[in-house]
């Protein structure tokens, strides 16, 4: 008979609580802990935690969620229930239930809350399959919360979804509160001042005709997802140059503003840009060597002040005119105003790409460290 060789299930919880925690702006925000994880077979884990809700909005709710890593950076397991959202204000147990498999290398769980309200959270418990199929407890860190929490840090748990980036969301407010189903405490994220964006959306716009409406909405959800992806970058990130040809995000996004500015000046008063515009958009437009010179320095809002400047001007004029004029064509290209206005909408795309591309890529910022002082 062949000997079975023996599955060794791996397990070492990994904390990021020493690590430097980055404060952000969102309108969702999670915590976890991760554990490493080595099996030879597929086996099945299940996390199960007591969750409830206390919201006046319907867009508002929590979740239980895990993420298995693999070892060569493909997607593995994840689910975070936005199939099946907690909204319930009772308390309620619920269920994740995954697999790890030889090609697996962290499995990584918590909870989320998204918008507006109170959210509960207590009594985590994490259960892998032995090697006879038998869900066994592993031990989960402060799983009940019972340690208190201390300046807004949850004892034992790290922010956001990963051990490798340490997130806390501003709007949210981390506490402990009596009420529990287990203990004396329980785990409290409350998310105030949160405007839930529209998504899914095209058109409808107050005060615009059909058409233009439709492209106001699509011009405004790309700009909301550059914003998104930009908007809690650091100096040093924004900053960054990959290479003598590259181009900086910050610089990219004043690039954006550019190109917008331009058709605003060439499908509202058919003309290019006259020489006073060019000393002001001309080396945000071509992001040449010029560009690389001058758009550097400044915090991410900088840019994105101009870019909402420059998009509140677009939208005020549009609105100003009709579906007619959005078929008229513009004789200097032989395009119609439509087709310049959907050319804006898929150059932020196209850039939009470029962003996510370079901001993966950004190495961390190494520690300088500074010269001691010299003593006269």
């Amino acid at each position: 008979m062949k000997k079975i060789p023996l599955l060794v299930l791996f397990l070492s919880f990994v904390l990021g609580q020493a690590q430097t925690q980055k404060v952000v702006s969102s309108d969702w925000t999670s915590f976890n802990q991760t554990i490493a994880v080595q099996t030879s077979v597929k086996k099945k884990f299940r996390v199960i935690a007591s969750v409830k809700v206390e919201t006046t909005e319907p867009k508002s709710w929590a979740g239980v969620w895990a993420r298995v890593d693999t070892k060569n950076d493909e997607d593995g397991f994840f689910d975070n229930m936005s199939d099946r959202p907690v909204k319930s204000n009772e308390w309620k147990s619920y269920t994740v239930e995954g697999t790890i498999d030889a090609n697996s290398k962290s499995l990584s769980f918590g909870g989320l809350c998204l918008y507006n309200g109170k959210f509960y959270f207590d009594k985590f418990e994490l259960l892998i399959e032995n090697d006879k199929g038998v869900f066994e407890p592993l031990a989960v860190l402060n799983s009940s919360f019972e340690t208190p929490i201390k300046d807004g840090d949850i004892p034992k748990w790290s922010f956001g979804i990963s051990k490798d980036a340490v997130v806390k969301v501003k709007e949210y407010k981390i506490t402990s509160d009596k009420s529990s189903v287990d203990g004396k405490a329980s785990l409290l994220l409350e998310g105030t001042g949160i405007k839930p964006r529209q998504e899914a959306r095209i058109g409808n716009v107050e005060g615009a005709s059909p058409k233009i409406g439709d492209m106001i909405s699509m011009l405004e959800d790309l700009k909301a997802r550059v914003e998104r992806a930009v908007k809690n970058m650091s100096q040093y990130e924004i900053d960054y140059l990959h290479d003598d040809e590259a181009n900086r995000i910050g610089a990219l996004v004043m690039h954006l503003a550019a190109a917008e500015k331009y058709y605003q000046v060439f499908t509202f008063e058919n003309r290019g840009f006259n020489e006073e515009e060019k000393k002001i958009w001309q080396k945000a437009l071509d992001l040449d060597q010029g560009g690389r010179d001058e758009f550097k320095g400044h915090d991410i809002q900088y840019y994105l002040d101009i870019y909402n400047e420059v998009r509140a001007k677009t939208i005020s004029e549009l609105k100003k005119r009709d579906d007619a004029w959005f078929v008229e064509v513009q004789t200097r290209y032989d395009w119609t105003n439509q087709y310049c206005w959907f050319h804006v909408m898929e150059h932020q795309s196209s850039h939009l790409g470029q962003i996510l591309f370079l901001k993966k890529r950004i190495p961390p910022q190494q520690k300088q460290t500074l010269p001691k002082e010299i003593k006269k």
